[in-house]
């Protein structure tokens, strides 16, 4: 069974009335499971979790010291081209805009890794906008064999490939893929992407577990929350990787959870996702799923970031530029707004200051096996 039939499943409950049948003993049931199934995830997210969210907490930062340690990792995401041709209603790069469009040289590109570098950071995100003519699966290559002089991980979040270019990716030295869904419920996703090969939904559903089957190290999954009804989008963000992680055990899935940020146009979010959503949302993702990372952005405001390190997130952006070239050139179009603008320095002297230790490197794409460091 495809994860699409599981969404067809879900789509098929009655969500309001569904939400408001679980009970506090639902939820203190899930507390105590060792492994929490479907029934108990959705009692945390639920309304009737809300005044347990301090025992999901410390459930939910024991379990992430289990697995993971006192450790997070850092990153920052590198964007190598905003030219796009989809139409999509909440984006900068969407194709309605009339802005001047970038794509980096394999010089420029050299000249943002030698900056991004000089911070430390040897994990990389590099990013384009979706276009297969002017960011093919070749130009991602060739810059990839540029950046791996610099990165011991080079993680790629570009427009879904096939099996086979992911495959050839992997081989140039790409070791993770980080592909959010955007919005998983499938009449919003179909209004939110007006125009363009991203209208196709099930492409986009299905290319994470072709990452899977490309040989990947990890896969990052995720929901832009706010598109659509935050429980039932964290329901199925969460469905999906535990999907991809039973099925695929050798690959590592990760969650992340975006908020939507302002941007070139005017697209208002659906759904409200308040902090406090936020948080239950990132319990219960850990509870749900206690070996998975999960990463939080610079979307988030730093005084929040702060907050949240302690709750379960694994994985940090820091430095951040959402330009094209946004580290060493100037006068790019933003994808969005970020809210948490500390730099690297910064960020590890937070982590350290509450007893954190920040890892710039765990991970070499020359080692074999895993090349853990």
């Amino acid at each position: 069974m495809s994860f699409y039939d599981t969404m067809t499943r879900l789509e098929q409950l009655p969500y309001e009335a569904l939400w408001s049948r679980y009970t506090a003993e639902d939820v203190k049931r899930a507390l105590r499971a060792e492994r929490v199934d479907e029934e108990g995830l959705m009692a945390l997210l639920s309304p009737a979790a809300e005044p347990y969210l301090e025992e999901m907490a410390q459930k939910a930062h024991r379990l992430t010291r289990t697995h993971f340690g006192h450790v997070m990792q850092l990153f920052t995401p590198m964007y190598l081209a905003d030219y796009c041709v989809n139409h999509c209603t909440y984006c900068s790069f969407s194709s309605i805009y009339d802005f001047p469009r970038k794509k980096l040289t394999l010089e420029q590109v050299a000249r943002e890794a030698e900056t991004i570098a000089a911070t430390g950071l040897r994990h990389i995100l590099i990013l384009t906008g979706e276009s297969r003519n002017d960011s093919p699966a070749g130009y991602v290559r060739d810059c990839v064999n540029v950046l791996r002089r610099y990165f011991a991980s080079v993680s790629i979040e570009v427009n879904p490939l096939s099996t086979a270019e992911y495959a050839e990716l992997r081989e140039a030295g790409v070791d993770g893929l980080t592909l959010y869904q955007e919005v998983y419920h499938q009449e919003t996703y179909r209004a939110l992407h007006v125009k363009g090969p991203k209208r196709v939904y099930r492409n986009r559903l299905d290319a994470p577990e072709r990452g899977c089957q490309a040989g990947f190290r990890s896969v990052n999954i995720g929901a832009l929350l706010g598109m659509y009804e935050w429980r039932q989008e964290a329901l199925a963000t969460a469905l999906h990787a535990r999907y991809l992680q039973d099925k695929y055990p050798e690959c590592e899935i990760g969650l992340s959870t975006p908020r939507f940020r302002p941007y070139l146009g005017e697209f208002n979010p659906a759904s409200d996702v308040t902090d406090r959503a936020l948080v239950q949302i990132i319990l219960a993702y850990r509870l749900f799923l206690p070996r998975s990372g999960i990463s939080l952005s610079t979307r988030e405001p730093a005084a929040l970031r702060d907050h949240l390190v302690q709750l379960g997130i694994t994985k940090m952006s820091a430095g951040v530029s959402t330009e094209v070239g946004g580290h060493s050139l100037e006068g790019g179009t933003p994808q969005f707004e970020i809210s948490d603008n500390r730099s690297v320095n910064e960020m590890a002297e937070m982590l350290r200051s509450q007893g954190l230790q920040p890892i710039f490197k765990d991970w070499d794409i020359l080692s074999e096996p895993l090349g853990l460091r």
